[in-house]
């Protein structure tokens, strides 16, 4: 008998920039945006502090439409996913990791959407396919190009 496992993301924060959509060579859409978290606390002084983490966001297929239609920049959206990690050779020789929430739910938590739709509007993904991560050619650290993905 084998032991379960759990790997479940759910994030509240502002997007970072715009979604990027894009299309493997097979026509699948893919959606790649930024994700703002905060946390804040005092000190051992008193004093409030506060700390930003980035998460890179990727959704695929439906999920991907919809995300691009309906999010923009500085949005305040609610995204449950799972963690993957993806990896790659760098030019120098050493392995480059990004690890990435793949979006299975998504919810606007902004009065409205780019598109003028109401806030509470939950988007599942209706058809999850396993795919392998878009690779990012417009960063140093990851040289690939879109012809060299398998899919």
């Amino acid at each position: 008998m084998s032991a379960r496992s759990l790997n479940k993301v759910q994030l509240i924060g502002n997007l970072t920039r715009e979604p990027e959509l894009r299309y493997t060579t097979g026509g699948t859409p893919v959606v790649t945006f930024g994700l703002a978290t905060n946390k804040s606390w005092k000190d051992q002084d008193g004093n409030m502090k506060e700390v930003a983490e980035f998460h890179n966001i990727v959704a695929w297929n439906k999920m991907a439409e919809i995300c691009q239609q309906l999010l923009a920049k500085g949005m305040k959206v609610y995204i449950e996913g799972s963690l993957t990690t993806r990896s790659w050779e760098a030019e120098d020789g050493s392995t480059r990791y990004k690890t990435e929430v793949r979006v299975n739910d998504m919810i606007l938590l902004d009065s409205k959407g780019k598109q003028g739709n109401g806030a509470g509007e939950p988007a599942h993904e209706q058809e999850v396919e396993e795919e392998m991560p878009l690779e990012e050619s417009s960063t140093d650290e990851d040289p690939l190009e879109d012809s060299d993905l398998p899919f």
